[in-house]
């Protein structure tokens, strides 16, 4: 594949700013002149990583992930280096044409054949929708529903018509590989005679995109009566349920300025929130939420309220959801839906200001809503009912983190049933012991099958003063090509760290090339992944601006020392080894060279 000209790759990294770009996976907040946020890379409750907009680099401090635009990508995407690159010059705008003439083998070409295929049916599902007479009977039915020429642009809702190959072709006359489309869940083919037709058909289509706005599958609602009522694309290459959020592009920015998202069940609640001022909505695909849905949400906002259905499948669905995302450690809240109405029959019925108000401001705490959960279908008046119901929230109330939250519900319960709140607390210090000890024997279980972890960066031990100045001087030239130049000719290649070693040999050719400091493009030249982690630690270190001769001199004579040292140790131990052996004029010699080797570093 031709090359990509050195200077057109960094003029994708630099197009894209690196805090708005992980700002897409991670929740960010400013601090200083950086920002921090919980890594994405490792599970942490105290954020440890940091992301400077001034070197354009980031640095977790826990597990020591560290690079730039492109190794964010390449680390949380999973994409090679000239996807990461491909995926950003997209995003800004920038024509890649030795990119786009070169075959990227056939699972990526299938990808983008089958992206291209679901924007082209897209864009005429929606034209059929708005423009053609076969769509009016839908337009209206959607207009009946509330839905206006704005929010139907937005979410670029589409039909398609009651036909066996409108989409068949319309895909072949634009050569798009049919065979293609039908693994991609856009068409069907026939057993008898192979012909292919529209899987989609007298149905209203709500696209579905990934994070980026790119269509990667459909839900078509069916106009008429019928089953199946909803019919949603399959899992292929390009989507998957699990791990996609409806809307969640369109609700990203909103969901970042409330610092919260609501979580519907389907599209058409999502659609409807939309458009009563819930612009922070997504919905899951058809599916329970997942693990990795619940992850995708924490890693844009902390705090999630849950407005799903207020039918039993709803409730149902809302307790899973609740301690999936407690899970993952969001800050959860339910929204209660009276009557069992959905989120689109209650605006409807009630209006957006009343949805607004006493449904998304009135929202529970996963503790309030599980003691409702845990009364449904219980006579209370009946003793054993009455007392499977207080053990059943007491246990839940075990579970609270916060002590103040535990008593709160403690004291509600003891009230509500005219019970000993000290008779409560002995049964939650039982059931306490009880988790704990289970807790415990699985963690042995789980030693036994596993070898233990090494955690690296973590409470990391003071440094050797040669190591320690070997760091410094480093910070130091990553920031200034003056000082890269002095140590250069002062100490060359004499840094003692293996590792330390290839990174000054880096900036010495960095700076040798005329580059000016730039952290992000000299991690762009660095292809092992162990120097890169190091040279994003060493940018975000706090050095003074200016360093004095005196200090570099100090750091030089310590490093430029240390082989003396080890050199003094090894004459030691071989001194011990002559005395072992009372070969004693031997070691009487060892000794003066060994007192000679100290006077030399003192004098130095």
């Amino acid at each position: 594949m031709e090359r990509i000209p050195e200077e057109l790759i960094e003029k994708v990294r630099s197009s894209q700013d690196i805090v708005d770009l992980i700002g897409d996976y991670v929740s960010l907040k400013k601090q200083g002149r950086n920002y921090f946020g919980l890594c994405p890379f490792h599970g942490e409750k105290s954020p440890s990583f940091s992301v400077s907009p001034e070197k354009q680099i980031y640095h977790c401090f826990g597990c020591g992930a560290g690079g730039n635009a492109f190794s964010f990508l390449m680390n949380i995407e999973g994409f090679s280096f000239l996807e990461a690159v491909q995926q950003i010059a997209s995003k800004t705008g920038i024509s890649l044409p030795q990119l786009q003439q070169q075959p990227s083998g056939k699972k990526a070409d299938d990808k983008v054949a089958m992206m291209e295929a679901h924007e082209l049916l897209a864009k005429l599902y929606h034209h059929c929708l708005v423009n053609t007479a076969q769509g009016a009977k839908a337009l209206q039915y959607l207009k009946n529903r509330g839905f206006d020429e704005e929010t139907i642009a937005r979410f670029q809702i589409g039909y398609a018509p009651n036909s066996w190959d409108t989409a068949t072709s319309f895909l072949m006359r634009r050569n798009v590989p049919l065979e293609l489309c039908m693994q991609a869940g856009l068409l069907g083919k026939r057993e008898f005679d192979g012909k292919y037709f529209d899987r989609f058909r007298d149905r209203i289509m709500f696209p579905i995109w990934d994070r980026n706005g790119k269509t990667i599958g459909f839900g078509g609602r069916i106009l008429d009566e019928g089953e199946p009522k909803y019919l949603n694309s399959p899992e292929t290459l390009i989507f998957n349920k699990g791990s996609n959020l409806y809307g969640m592009h369109l609700a990203r920015p909103n969901m970042r300025k409330k610092q919260q998202a609501v979580l519907f069940e389907g599209y058409v609640d999502t659609i409807a929130a939309w458009r009563a001022g819930v612009t922070n909505g997504v919905a899951t695909l058809g599916t329970s939420l997942t693990d990795d849905q619940a992850k995708l949400l924490k890693r844009n906002v902390a705090s999630i309220v849950i407005c799903y259905d207020s039918d039993q499948a709803g409730i149902e669905a809302t307790f899973r959801a609740s301690s999936i995302l407690a899970k993952a450690e969001c800050n959860v809240k339910i929204a209660q839906m009276p009557d069992g109405l959905d989120p689109d029959d209650y605006i409807q019925k009630f209006g957006a200001e009343k949805f607004n108000r006493d449904v998304i401001g009135a929202s529970l705490t996963v503790m309030a809503f599980k003691i409702q959960y845990f009364r449904r279908g219980k006579n209370l008046n009946d003793e054993g009912e009455r007392m499977l119901y207080i053990e059943e929230v007491v246990k839940e109330i075990s579970l609270l983190k916060n002590a103040v939250e535990k008593d709160h519900y403690l004291r509600q319960l003891a009230d509500e049933f005219n019970l000993s709140l000290e008779a409560l607390k002995q049964q939650q210090f039982q059931i306490n012991k009880q988790q704990k000890q289970k807790q415990k024997k699985d963690n042995v279980d789980t030693n036994r099958n596993n070898k233990p972890r090494s955690i690296t960066y973590l409470n990391k031990p003071l440094l050797p003063a040669h190591q320690n100045a070997e760091r410094i001087l480093l910070a130091h030239m990553l920031k200034n090509a003056d000082t890269a130049i002095s140590v250069q000719e002062l100490l060359g290649a004499g840094f003692n760290i293996e590792e330390y070693r290839a990174i000054a040999a880096y900036l010495y050719a960095f700076y040798e090339e005329g580059n000016v400091p730039n952290a992000g493009l000299l991690l762009q030249r660095i292809e092992d992944e162990k120097l890169k982690r190091i040279v994003s630690e060493l940018a975000m270190l706090t050095v003074n601006d200016d360093l004095s001769e005196k200090e570099m001199s100090d750091y030089i004579r310590r490093i430029a020392d240390y082989p003396r040292y080890l050199e003094i140790q090894e004459k030691e131990k071989r001194k011990k080894e002559a005395e072992r052996g009372q070969d004693f004029a031997k070691a009487a010699q060892i000794a003066m060279e060994i007192l000679q080797m100290k006077k030399e570093l003192k004098g130095s």
